[in-house]
């Protein structure tokens, strides 16, 4: 452990409040379908802002793809096409834009802003029609939101938040997935993805396990919006947390 503290430059506190924000992130993600990059990215960039949004984003790729194999036989394929090419554009963009912010101060009250946005949409109560111009445009805005600032669930959450809970958990955590695997490639091509990025990541892993492991008994318990007012409380006091530090600061 202290070898690995040394190579990501933090305290174990650090390393610990980091451990702690992904388990409960990637619990919730798997019961709804959104809200890991909403809980966790204000969490840890209230601790540790360098690891964001590269670190998040890796090992939101791990939550993804555990979160969809779960729930696959209720994914509408006929969706996933048009979905998928907008959040591919909307990364790419977002990279380059990326490119050119080096504050990290910034960036976490970029989050901050991109979080209380996201939790407004979804509680906006607003029926969007599901159609390819509706999924392409949604793509484009979750890949902008999640490259820059790794929060990009909200305009996905928005389409399906009236669809039934197991097909709303199982497009959303498709979307996630594409999204965070397509995000990532992209700021590897600007060179913005390093080797702190990947062990702060695996390092990190055990707490997807665990958090995965604590939820999978809950799932066909709960409704996506019984945990859903707690998640995004604590995701508002995180995101005003940073929004204020940046203002004061």
């Amino acid at each position: 452990m202290p070898d690995l503290l040394d190579q990501l430059d933090i305290s174990l506190g650090v390393w610990i409040a980091c451990f702690c924000a992904v388990t409960l992130s990637s619990g919730i993600q798997r019961l709804s379908g959104q809200a890991f990059g909403i809980v966790a990215a204000p969490l840890i960039a209230l601790v540790a802002p360098q690891f964001l949004p590269a670190g998040l984003l890796l090992l939101g790729i791990t939550v993804g793809l555990t979160s969809t194999a779960v729930d696959f036989s209720a994914l509408t394929r006929a969706e996933i096409i048009p979905g998928f090419f907008g959040r591919a554009l909307g990364a790419v963009g977002a990279a380059m834009i990326a490119a050119s912010i080096t504050n990290v101060d910034l960036i976490a009250g970029l989050t901050g802003i991109v979080v209380l946005i996201g939790i407004a949409l979804s509680l906006s109560g607003l029926r969007v029609a599901i159609k390819p111009a509706t999924l392409i445009i949604a793509g484009i805005t979750a890949g902008l939101m999640g490259t820059i600032t790794a929060v990009g669930a909200p305009p996905m959450a928005l389409l399906y938040q009236h669809e039934p809970a197991k097909r709303a958990r199982a497009m959303q955590n498709a979307f996630f997935f594409w999204g965070m695997c397509v995000s990532v490639l992209a700021l590897a091509w600007q060179g913005l993805v390093t080797s702190k990025h990947l062990i702060f990541a695996g390092s990190l892993l055990p707490a997807i396990a665990l958090g995965l492991a604590v939820s999978m008994p809950l799932a066909n318990r709960l409704e996506k919006h019984a945990i859903r007012p707690y998640a995004l409380g604590l995701s508002v006091i995180a995101a005003a947390t940073l929004i204020a530090r940046l203002l004061l600061g």
